[in-house]
């Protein structure tokens, strides 16, 4: 028996997000055979998608497709006996897309030449009811098109982008219900994100992340906080979990977070717009504003699809002297992107992307009260963003595959902090500026076919230039101390292969080879040669994976993989002195099982294992005096078990639940002079775990309604390693709740966070120069509550 599906968003009120199908279909060995024989069909007036669905369950050949827009294809009823490939003739009539039949058996759907789509069924929205789960989806991320059931690994898909409230949300706001993912709290823009308790420091700095972030195949940063793109018109976000050294090399030690952003599409004109506004107990008020625009160009070959948004986050932390609600964020931004189709298989991709996030002031409190400090100055916030890329692809009958995607990321920030000295009537300010200009070019070949083996080459460099400045002194006239600048260029050669050893056991070998080297030099010093220029690295990172399929939607896997960070230079110990810290490097094993939901209702859950050796971190810290300096902190060990289910137990109620508990312990200079309880890494609660609950009533209706809620636990996690940065924070529970209908093209929800008013300490940091005092806190938003509405056409 065969097993097919399509892949729906975790989301059931946002569809619009995924318009792109993918259909996969598991046969059995005699698919070639299957294909000719005569069956009978019995297909109603349908989508597409359905349609096809349909015939490969009934038929039990595989079908299979990544083009986008079937879903918005009606396809007419089939009834009778016939081949499948007589039913697939007549699906696809006047569809624009035709099936070229695999040698092995099977078939992949394609778009037609030059064929315009038949209007979309006019559909505002999605029903709130569940919908058939996929029996496959596939992992882009692997850049291999790897069904999920095979993928040999850990992998979260993240299907709602909103945060409890309804906003939309950065990637550092899912961490707040993703067990899997860590985050820093110091603010918008300002935030480092992990993977899976891979955490190497709670400050900012001139290391690589731990964490590598893509947005549609081009690399958004490499060293710093993540730039806090709001995560709106997004089509999917996919965690890859542990090193990912041979696809994404130097600096993707704890996983990869890829953004797939929703491409312009051919066959229709479509336009969304949506606001909200937000309300906080004891806080000033907020609002959003977004829209989106898809513009087909020319007949089937140029579509144009853009989105803008303004945010203003409400400030809730008061100042005596400076008023009520200082923390007041703002951030405005838009993406634009250009899709070609030159000739059958070739696709152009153009886009670009801004932001800048403007925050009056610091995000954090004293924990004397929770929601109030006392400082002499504002300490502002600004970050600034541009990227652009092209990729260029062609793909070819034979499931033969060519991609070439070049990208550039040009990331300012500037921060000020009071350095007014405790009982000093001069005020003083300390200021940090950071310009990062991040260049990448990666070309590869590939080729897969599903249910068959797999592979992928490549080539990609990389230019990362970093340059940290710094000023300390008088709000009129700081003076300049010493910063650094590190420009890193990197070469790399991959290649991966997925074969099949038998029928239901899959292998993956691969590996990439790494030349990188990284220059520095102090941007501002007074002591010009107290630094170390120069360091090369050469590096091998392999993989070896098993997938064992024990039934069709049920699999086993086992994964072993490395990955690194290469050194620079950065701040050290002392005034004015600069100093080289080395690379570090990561290996992982881990075993886990999956379970896929594949039916209207129906169980989907996975789990793992996993323990890593952590080598020669690299952290960013500061003394007791607030001065940063990097340094390599020494060795970990870590190991992490997670699970996750989905349950549909009937239709229209859906139960989602995740956790992940870690352990881990710090060897190295730093942590051998602590005490033993000291010696954790920063931002990793021991268990974390969320929880959610969801019920929409029946379609069909004029005014469909939903309710849902969530419950999140966040364990107690530390500062950073060692008895001065072992600051409490963590441990606290929030509540969520949500409400909402739909009539026709129109939405409006009814968001409340943090239902019981909890005052935790999310992050024990805010001001560097007040760290020694050990009271600083960054506390949860109080009881707030979204009124949004969106209408799509």
């Amino acid at each position: 028996m065969a097993k097919a599906g399509f892949w729906r968003s975790a989301t059931p009120q946002r569809p619009e997000l995924l318009r792109a199908l993918i259909l996969v279909a598991v046969c059995l060995p005699a698919a070639a055979q299957a294909r000719d024989r005569v069956i009978a069909v019995t297909i109603p007036a349908t989508t597409l998608d359905a349609a096809l669905l349909t015939l490969a369950r009934t038929s039990g050949v595989e079908i299979a497709s990544t083009e986008s827009g079937l879903r918005a294809v009606r396809s007419r009823p089939l009834r009778g006996t016939m081949t499948v490939a007589a039913a697939l003739d007549t699906l696809l009539a006047g569809s624009g897309y035709r099936a070229i039949a695999f040698a092995h058996g099977g078939y992949r759907i394609v778009a037609a030449p030059r064929k315009r789509l038949p209007p979309p069924h006019p559909r505002a929205a999605p029903p709130p009811r569940a919908e058939a789960a996929p029996a496959d989806i596939i992992v882009t991320a692997s850049k291999q098109r790897v069904p999920l059931l095979r993928y040999p690994g850990s992998l979260t898909l993240i299907g709602k982008t909103t945060q409890a409230n309804g906003s939309a949300a950065a990637i550092s706001d899912l961490a707040a219900a993703d067990p899997i993912l860590q985050s820093t709290q110091l603010g918008a823009g300002r935030n480092k994100v992990f993977i899976r308790g891979i955490a190497d420091s709670s400050f900012n700095g001139t290391t690589q992340s731990t964490a590598s972030v893509y947005l549609d195949d081009v690399q958004l940063n490499a060293s710093g906080p993540d730039p806090g793109l709001r995560l709106y018109d997004m089509q999917a976000i996919e965690v890859m979990e542990g090193p990912q050294g041979t696809l994404y090399g130097a600096g993707a030690i704890g996983g990869v977070l890829r953004l797939t952003s929703n491409a312009p599409v051919f066959d229709r004109v479509a336009a969304a717009a949506g606001g909200g506004v937000t309300a906080t107990q004891g806080g000033a008020a907020g609002f959003d504003l977004s829209g989106m625009l898809n513009l087909p160009l020319l007949d089937e070959r140029l579509a144009l699809r853009g989105v803008a948004y303004g945010v203003r986050d409400g400030g809730y932390i008061d100042d005596p002297v400076r008023g009520r609600a200082v923390n007041r964020v703002d951030t405005i931004g838009g993406r634009v992107a250009l899709r070609v189709q030159p000739g059958p298989g070739w696709r152009i991709d153009v886009s670009g992307a801004g932001q800048r996030i403007e925050a009056a002031d610091g995000q954090y409190a004293e924990t004397r009260d929770s929601y109030r400090r006392s400082s002499r100055l504002a300490q502002p916030y600004r970050n600034r963003f541009l990227f652009g890329r092209v990729v260029v692809s062609k793909d070819w009958d034979s499931g033969l595959r060519l991609v070439s995607a070049t990208g550039v990321a040009d990331y300012h920030t500037r921060e000020l902090f009071d350095a007014t000295p405790r009982g000093s009537s001069r005020p003083a300010i300390y200021t940090v500026d950071n310009d990062k200009l991040l260049l990448s070019q990666e070309l590869r070949l590939s080729r897969s076919i599903p249910g068959g083996p797999s592979w992928l080459a490549g080539v990609t460099l990389v230019s990362d230039n970093s340059v940290l400045s710094r000023a300390l002194g008088g709000p009129g006239n700081p003076m300049d101390i010493v910063g650094v600048t590190n420009v890193t260029r990197a070469a790399s050669a991959f290649g991966e292969t997925t074969l099949a050893v038998a029928p239901a056991l899959s292998m993956t070998v691969g590996g990439r080879f790494t030349s990188a080297r990284v220059d520095g030099e102090p941007s501002a010093t007074r002591r010009p040669n107290a630094y170390i220029k120069g360091r090369s690295t050469q590096r091998i990172d392999p993989t070896l994976a098993l997938s064992y399929r024990l039934a069709p939607d049920v699999a086993l896997f086992a994964r072993y993989q490395t990955g690194f960070r290469t050194g620079g230079l950065a701040v050290a110990q002392g005034i004015g002195r600069v100093a080289n810290f080395a690379p570090d490097s990561i290996a992982v094993g881990e075993v886990g099982l999956r379970r896929l939901r594949s039916g209207t209702t129906g169980l989907g859950l996975s789990m793992s294992a996993a323990t890593a050796r952590w080598r020669g971190i690299q952290a960013d810290l500061l003394n007791r005096r607030g001065q940063p300096f990097t340094t390599n902190l020494g060795d970990a060990n870590i190991q992490t078990l997670e699970a996750a289910i989905d349950w549909v137990p009937v239709v229209g109620l859906s139960v989602a639940a995740s956790a992940l508990y870690t352990y881990n312990r710090v060897r190295g200079p730093v942590a051998d002079q602590s005490r033993e309880d000291n010696r954790r890494l920063p931002e990793t609660p021991p268990f974390a775990g969320h929880a959610a609950v969801d019920y929409g009533w029946a379609s069909g209706r004029p005014v469909e309604p939903r309710v849902g809620v969530t419950f999140d636990y966040i364990g107690r996690s530390v500062l950073g390693t060692g008895d001065l940065l072992d600051v409490s924070q963590g441990r606290y529970v929030t509540l969520g709740a949500s409400a909402g209908l739909r009539w026709r093209r129109v939405d409006v929800t009814l968001g409340l966070d943090n239902v019981t008013n909890a005052a935790a300490n999310r992050f024990a940091f805010g001001n560097p120069f007040g760290l020694a005092a050990r009271n600083q806190v960054t506390p949860l938003r109080p009881r707030n509550a979204r009124l949004g509405v969106s209408v799509a056409w």
